[in-house]
C-alpha cells in the first residue's frame, strides 16, 4: 500500500510528559505539577508517586529527539508549549474588552496589540527563547510543525487543584470551572502565535478538552485533576474551553492565515448488540462529538444554540487508541461502557473477542481508526490529522504490528475520500503518563530514566522503513 506524496508521518509530544529530566528544567508551577507531588494523592494512589523532574528532559535533550525522528523518516512534529513557564505569575491585571450575549456569555475578547505589547513585558523571555530554539531546530530540518497550546496542564494561579478539594472552588483558582480562564486563556494563546508565528505551520489550542472535563469530572477515578465528581461542574467547564478554543481561534486568525485547529480524544463506540445503536449514538454524542459540534455547528448538549461559535476551527486532530463498547444504561440519558473490550481491558490481556491488550488495557482495534476518520469527515468535513495513535507496550511486541495496521486505515480512509493529512505516532521516546507515571512505555524510542539515554526499539526501525519507503508492503498489512 503506497503512501501519497504529503501524507505527514511524524511525532507528538507535550510539555508536562516530556520536557522536565534534567536539572534546569523544572516548572513547578503548573497544576499538574502540585498535583502529582501531593502525599495525599501519593498515599492513596491517585497517582503514581512518579515525578516529572525525573522525566526524559526534552526541555534540554531536544536536538537529541529531534536527530532521532529525523534519521526515522518523521517529517512532522506536534510541540506543546507549557502556559506555565510563558506565564508563570497571573497576567490578569492586563486587561481586555470582553463582550457578552444577553446571557452573559462571552462572545468576544479583544487582544489587541496594546494587550500583547503588555504581556510581551512580564513573559518570561527565557522560556519563550526556548521554546523558539526548540521550533527553530525542528524547523532547520525541513520538518512540519504543529504549535499545541494547550495539554491538560495550567498555571498554578488558574487553577490549584488541591486548594480547590480543600476549600471548594469560591476559595481557590478553579481552572476551567472559572470564566476567568477563558478570558486568560485567549491571551496566552494569542500571546505565543504573536511571538512564534513565523516558526509554525499550524496550530491546535486544546488536546483533548473532552478528556479534560470528563476525566477531571465524571471518570475521577482515572487521577486526573481536581478529582471532584460532578455533572454540573464538568459541563461547566466543557462549555469554558468551548468558548477558550473559539475566542483564542478568532484572536489567532487575527495574527495569521495559517490553519487553526482542535485536538480530540475519539473513540470507536460501538453497540454491544446491534439494537442498541442508540445507545452508541447517544455516547458519540456525549463523548465524542460535542465539543466538535460546538465549534463547527455552533450547537450542542454542551452550549446550547449559539451563532457566534459556528464553524471557528480550520482542521481536526484526532487522538486515537481504541474502541468503546456501549449498553443502555438503567440511569436515563447515559450508557454503560462493556468491561473487557475497548479502552476497559486488564493490563497485558486479552479481550472479549479475543483481541490483544496493551500495558494500559487498551485493546488493539485498528479497523476503529478508519471508522472515526470516516465519521468525522463525514459530518464535519474539515482537514484531519491522526494526532495521537500508539501503544504502551514495553516489551515492544505489539507495536510493530500495531503501527503497521493504524497507518494503514489511516491511508485507507484517505484513499476513500476522507481528508487526512497525516499520522504522528503516540510517542518518539517513552515519557510520563500523567497519573499513571514511567511504567507505561509508549516510546518508539526507550528511555533509560536515570541516564537519559535513548535507545531505539524494533519498531522504531519498523517505523523507519515505511517513513522512507512510502510503502506499506502487502505482507505487512496485518489487519
Amino acid at each position: 500500500m503506497l503512501i501519497p506524496k504529503g501524507f505527514l508521518l511524524g511525532f507528538s509530544e507535550s510539555g508536562f510528559q516530556f520536557e522536565m529530566g534534567l536539572p534546569g528544567s523544572e516548572d513547578p508551577n503548573s497544576d499538574w505539577w502540585v498535583w502529582v507531588h501531593d502525599h495525599e494523592n501519593m498515599l492513596s494512589g491517585v497517582v503514581s508517586g512518579d515525578l516529572p523532574e525525573n522525566g526524559p528532559g526534552y526541555w534540554n535533550l531536544y536536538r537529541v529527539d529531534h536527530d532521532l525522528a529525523f534519521k526515522l523518516g518523521m517529517n512532522c512534529a506536534r510541540i506543546g508549549v507549557e502556559w506555565s513557564r510563558v506565564f508563570p505569575k497571573p497576567t490578569r491585571d492586563i486587561r481586555v474588552d470582553v463582550d457578552r450575549d444577553e446571557d452573559g456569555n462571552i462572545v468576544w475578547i479583544d487582544v489587541n496589540d496594546v494587550v500583547l505589547e503588555k504581556l510581551d513585558s512580564v513573559a518570561n523571555a527565557d522560556s519563550v527563547n526556548h521554546y523558539k530554539s526548540i521550533l527553530e531546530d525542528w524547523k532547520g530540518r525541513g520538518g512540519i510543525i504543529i504549535l499545541n497550546l494547550n495539554h491538560f496542564t495550567l498555571p498554578l494561579w488558574i487553577h490549584d487543584p488541591i486548594a480547590l478539594r480543600s476549600n471548594g472552588s469560591s476559595k481557590a483558582p478553579s481552572g476551567w470551572l472559572s470564566e476567568e480562564t477563558v478570558v486568560e486563556f485567549a491571551k496566552y494563546a494569542t500571546y505565543i502565535a504573536w511571538k512564534l508565528d513565523g516558526l509554525v505551520d499550524l496550530y491546535s489550542t486544546l488536546n483533548e478538552p473532552n478528556v479534560v472535563y470528563t476525566a477531571g469530572y465524571v471518570m475521577v477515578k482515572t487521577g486526573f485533576p481536581p478529582g471532584l465528581l460532578s455533572i454540573k461542574a464538568a459541563t461547566r467547564a466543557a462549555k469554558h474551553l468551548v468558548e477558550a478554543h473559539v475566542r483564542a481561534y478568532e484572536n489567532i486568525k487575527r495574527i495569521t492565515r495559517k490553519p487553526v485547529g482542535i485536538i480530540v480524544s475519539l473513540a470507536a463506540i460501538e453497540s454491544i448488540r446491534q439494537e442498541y445503536e442508540d445507545v452508541a449514538g447517544l455516547a458519540k454524542t456525549l463523548y465524542n462529538y460535542s465539543i466538535l459540534d460546538s465549534i463547527t455547528l455552533g450547537s450542542s448538549m454542551i452550549t446550547g444554540s449559539r451563532e457566534d461559535l459556528r464553524d471557528k476551527v480550520d482542521w481536526i486532530g484526532v487522538n486515537y487508541y481504541s474502541r468503546l463498547l456501549v449498553k443502555p444504561s438503567k440511569t436515563p440519558g447515559f450508557f454503560d461502557i462493556v468491561k473487557g473490550a475497548g479502552l476497559y481491558c486488564n493490563s497485558k490481556d486479552v479481550s472479549i473477542t479475543g483481541r490483544p491488550c496493551s500495558d494500559m488495557g487498551w485493546e488493539v482495534y485498528p479497523e476503529g481508526l478508519s471508522k472515526v476518520l470516516e465519521e468525522v469527515w463525514s459530518k464535519y468535513r474539515k482537514p484531519l490529522i491522526v494526532t495521537e495513535n500508539g501503544i504502551a507496550d514495553s516489551r515492544d511486541v505489539y507495536r510493530p504490528k500495531f503501527i503497521i495496521s493504524h497507518i494503514s486505515h489511516a491511508v485507507r480512509a484517505l484513499k476513500e475520500g476522507v481528508d487526512v493529512k497525516g499520522y504522528l505516532h503516540w510517542a518518539l521516546t517513552d515519557n510520563l503518563e500523567w497519573a499513571q507515571g514511567y511504567s507505561m512505555r509508549f516510546g518508539l524510542v526507550k528511555v533509560d530514566y536515570e541516564t537519559k539515554r535513548r535507545l531505539l526499539r524494533p519498531s522504531a526501525l519498523l517505523f523507519k522503513e515505511i517513513a522512507e519507503s512510502r510503502d506499506i508492503p502487502d505482507d505487512m498489512d496485518l489487519y
